[in-house]
């Protein structure tokens, strides 16, 4: 993207032929929704920062020095919205692309050394008004070396709410960025995104070997459908996944212990590596070896599912849906920032189209 700090990765070992370890970093989030102001709202997330630092000196002590990245839950700083109109989550709780809270995320990566895995709501000087949710990850230098803003959301807008002008400004490359790093190809995936094969298909076929998730999500004994569908992703694409589940959450109308539990490490067969119980923990760490990755899609026979499939046979099926309308946020050219209604009156349309399509029987 043209508006974030970017730069080349460091040079150094190479640890995705060598192997390193990761963790998904389970943490408490201590949400800024009852707070009256950004004043308030950043002093919460001040603290939040600190323990975030204090976390990742004892994940490193513990794991060792070739713990090489670290994978945080989903808007672990601020939670989520809940209910509040868009200009007053956005004035409270949204990050500038060159804010103070990316700056402090990037010195904590520096100082630890690791290649460090953060999701927030975040403001972008071409869709004012709006605020998208952004997975960022920061290399040991500081440096952004991946930005990707979440495509798949109930109540936040967008890039495909403002499609065209989206990719005016940043191309289709960055709806889909893959970070080419010493620890391996990087691409993001947000919290319920995971439920969706296509957003890992289109990051897989653009080179990525490690998958990122933060997510924050209701944590069950039975099986949850996100860790279905985490052990799918990282079999069909022969990717790992280090997926970072938040250790409860206050501030917001359900059990603090509703998303507490269950951050996990999965092999590129859809193996569960490691998997954390409840509670601020480090333990969901695992080595991963992405040397192994490259050599087993190298590998001919049947389960080499990336060289067996014929994506081109789905193409035109795709492009003939037009289910979900693009552009929603755009009138003229111009954003347009909507009332919460907009997004039910979104899917309402969305279900209409799909009766009309005959995807569901009419009432």
């Amino acid at each position: 993207m043209t508006d974030q700090k970017t730069a080349a990765a460091a040079p150094g070992p190479d640890w995705a032929a060598e192997g390193y370890w990761a963790c998904a970093l389970q943490m408490f989030n201590d949400c800024v929704h009852p707070d009256p102001n950004r004043e308030a709202a950043n002093q919460r997330i001040r603290r939040s920062l600190e323990r975030l630092d204090v976390q990742m000196t004892g994940a490193k002590r513990w794991v060792g020095p070739d713990l090489k990245l670290i994978v945080l839950p989903e808007y672990v700083l601020t939670g989520p919205p809940w209910g509040e109109p868009l200009q007053v989550w956005a004035d409270k709780a949204a990050f500038a692309m060159d804010g103070p809270e990316y700056d402090a995320l990037a010195r904590l990566a520096e100082k630890h050394s690791v290649y460090l895995s953060v999701n927030a709501y975040e403001l972008d000087r071409h869709f004012p008004g709006l605020y998208f949710q952004a997975c960022v990850c920061f290399d040991p230098s500081g440096n952004v070396v991946l930005r990707y803003r979440r495509l798949i959301s109930m109540f936040a807008p967008t890039p495909h709410d403002v499609w065209d002008k989206y990719l005016d400004v940043y191309g289709l490359e960055a709806v889909f960025p893959v970070a080419r790093t010493p620890i391996g190809n990087l691409a993001a995936i947000a919290s319920e995104e995971i439920l969706y094969p296509e957003i890992a298909r289109c990051h897989a076929i653009r080179g990525a070997e490690v998958f990122l998730h933060n997510t924050s999500e209701a944590y069950t004994v039975t099986m949850p459908q996100k860790k279905i569908a985490r052990l799918a992703r990282a079999m069909e694409n022969l990717a790992y996944v280090v997926s970072a589940n938040t250790a409860g959450s206050s501030g917001i109308e359900v059990g603090v212990d509703s998303p507490n539990g269950g951050s996990d490490v999965i092999d590129y067969y859809g193996n569960v590596v490691v998997a954390a119980g409840q509670g601020e923990t480090m333990t969901a760490n695992a080595r991963l070896d992405v040397g192994d990755v490259r050599r087993y899609r190298r590998r001919p026979g049947m389960s080499n599912l990336l060289a067996r499939q014929a994506l081109d046979l789905y193409a035109d099926s795709f492009a003939q849906a037009d289910i979900r309308r693009r552009n929603g946020l755009l009138k003229g050219g111009q954003v347009v920032v909507p009332d919460r209604s907009y997004f039910l009156e979104r899917q309402r349309d969305v279900l209409g189209r799909m009766a009309e399509r005959g995807l569901v029987p009419p009432k």
